[in-house]
C-alpha cells in the first residue's frame, strides 16, 4: 500500500488523514493492518455468498451502526455503499435508528439484535438470539450479522483512536 492510498482506505478517509499528519507515516508502517482491515471491510459488506443477508442489508445496517455510535466519519461511505447496493425503500429504512422495521417482523428482529449489540453489548442475551431464531433468521445469517457487527465495532474504535492520535499530534 503506497503512501497516497492510506488517505483512500476507509478508515484512513472516515479518520480525516491526509499525507500530512503524523500519523500518515504510522499507517505507512502498518499497511499491512489497512489492507486487512480493507479485506474484511469486504468480506463483512459485499461477500461472495451473502446467504440471507442481502450486501443491501448489510450496507444499510451499517449505516445505522455507525450512526448509532456516532462516528460521522464513516457515514458516508457506507450510506454510499448502500446506494450502489441498489437498497429499495424498505431496506434503506434499516438505517434509520429511529426505524422500527415498519411492522415487518424479520426487520423488526434485526434492529433490535443491532441496536442491542451496537449500543449496550453487555446487555445482549441467549434471548436475543432466540428473537431473531423467531423471526426466520436461520443460524448462518446470525453468525453473519454478529460478524458484521463485529468488524463494524472495530472499524469505528480504529477511526476513533486514529482521530484521536492525529488531534494530539
Amino acid at each position: 500500500m503506497s503512501m497516497k492510498q492510506i488517505e483512500e482506505t476507509i478508515v484512513g478517509a472516515g479518520a480525516g488523514i491526509t499525507k500530512d499528519d503524523n500519523v500518515h507515516a504510522a499507517l505507512a508502517a502498518r499497511a499491512d493492518i489497512l489492507a486487512m482491515t480493507e479485506e474484511a471491510h469486504d468480506a463483512s459488506l459485499t461477500p461472495a455468498e451473502p446467504g440471507g443477508l442481502s450486501h443491501a442489508e448489510r450496507a444499510a445496517l451499517a449505516v445505522r451502526i455507525v450512526r448509532l455510535s456516532g462516528e460521522g466519519g464513516l457515514a458516508g461511505h457506507y450510506e454510499t455503499l448502500m446506494r450502489h447496493a441498489g437498497c429499495d425503500d424498505a431496506t434503506a429504512a434499516l438505517a434509520d435508528p429511529a426505524s422500527d422495521g415498519g411492522g415487518n417482523g424479520r426487520r423488526a428482529a434485526l434492529l433490535a439484535y443491532i441496536d442491542r449489540v451496537s449500543v449496550s453489548p453487555r446487555d445482549a442475551t441467549a434471548a436475543d438470539i432466540v428473537q431473531l431464531q423467531a423471526a426466520g433468521i436461520e443460524d448462518a445469517d446470525i453468525v453473519r450479522l454478529s460478524e458484521l457487527v463485529a468488524f463494524l465495532s472495530y472499524q469505528i474504535r480504529l477511526v476513533a483512536g486514529l482521530k484521536l492520535i492525529k488531534a494530539a499530534s
